[in-house]
């Protein structure tokens, strides 16, 4: 049966201040009054119907009251603390597979904005067939890239596989002058890492088991019968680097595939790719709640604090956002390095953070 796993574990402190510890972003109204988590469980429904899971942080489950809308207390998998995705989707991939030892998963994330659905949609359709098709295939999903991102991973794509595109090797978050390098050899060559997946169930637990036997030993437990203290002490690492890069290799034993996803695909993972999915004017500014600009041009401003007003004069390139408890105002080029603000708030500041 097919079934969509939805991760939801990041701790969003790139979009700090809006998002902070007992809020994390993925439950925050960011988009038309929308949380990037419903985007993302409406995107489930669409694949796999009422078989969709969430794992989800502690953090994430209790800002949420205990449970979340549209998914059953049962198909919720909880990670005692963040130790990244790979040691998620092990939890995850075990709980799915108890109920259902022949599931075919489509692993989604709650910080993306894609549009259309549909397209989505059509590439997830030919994923599920690949890994329907071929045992211990791991399909992931490559968007065509428009500019020389650094801070995204990229996907080399080698020979055809079935209507996908083997993967050659996974490039992680290139030097300026190697991203230009890939954009100019075209999407038949590289294709941006979207970080979604489709995979048996069974078989992301089985290269689990081959190249991070760790992580596969301590998420093997049932439901229940997790030791947290060896997760708490597993090392973080993202299911890229544990599993998918030594898969992709030759005689690993594994397939990697990669199906291209032609889509408006956003990561919603900082201030300034918040503006560019809120969308931005004729002037390149993004303006999200009281705000008023004069003059002001490739701004991303944003207020949830309806009592307070927020105005630009004669500025160009910065991020402004304005809470109740805090305010940020930094370049749109430094809009990454808020993250390393947020660690200092939380040394000198904790009950901001």
């Amino acid at each position: 049966m097919r079934h969509a796993v939805v991760l939801a574990g990041g701790q969003g402190t790139r979009l700090w201040p809006w998002s902070r510890a007992g809020r994390p972003k993925q439950l925050l109204p960011l988009l038309q009054d929308t949380s990037l988590l419903d985007l993302a469980l409406q995107r489930a429904a669409a694949l796999a119907g009422d078989q969709v899971w969430l794992a989800a942080s502690a953090e994430l489950v209790t800002a949420a009251g205990g449970t979340v809308s549209r998914v059953a207390p049962q198909r919720t998998v909880v990670e005692p603390s963040g130790r990244d995705t790979l040691a998620a989707l092990c939890l995850a991939m075990r709980a799915v597979s108890e109920v259902d030892p022949e599931a075919v998963v489509a692993v989604l994330t709650a910080d993306h904005v894609i549009r259309p659905q549909e397209q989505l949609v059509s590439a997830v359709e030919l994923g599920f067939a690949l890994a329907e098709a071929d045992p211990r295939t791991l399909v992931t999903y490559g968007v065509v890239p428009d500019h020389a991102a650094t801070g995204y991973g990229w996907l080399e794509l080698a020979d055809p596989v079935q209507g996908g595109r083997r993967v050659a090797s996974f490039r992680e978050k290139p030097a300026l002058e190697d991203a230009e390098q890939m954009l100019a050899s075209g999407p038949d060559r590289f294709l941006w890492n979207s970080g979604m997946f489709t995979w048996r169930a069974a078989d992301l637990l089985a290269a689990a088991e081959a190249f991070a036997p760790a992580h596969a030993a301590t998420a093997s437990a049932s439901p229940g019968d997790l030791d947290e203290a060896a997760w708490a002490a597993l090392p973080k690492l993202s299911v890229d680097r544990g599993v998918m890069e030594p898969a992709a290799e030759a005689g690993s034993g594994f397939t990697v595939a990669a199906v291209p996803l032609l889509a408006s695909w956003t990561d919603v993972g900082s201030w300034t790719a918040f503006g560019d999915a809120a969308g931005r004017d004729g002037d390149g500014n993004a303006l999200v709640g009281e705000v008023v600009v004069l003059d002001a041009h490739d701004c991303v401003v944003a207020s949830d604090d309806p009592a307070h007003l927020v105005t630009l004069l004669g500025v160009e390139g910065l991020v402004v956002v304005h809470t109740a408890q805090a305010t940020l105002v930094c370049r749109a080029e430094d809009a990454q390095r808020v993250k390393e603000l947020q660690a200092l708030v939380a040394q000198s500041h904790p009950g901001h953070a």
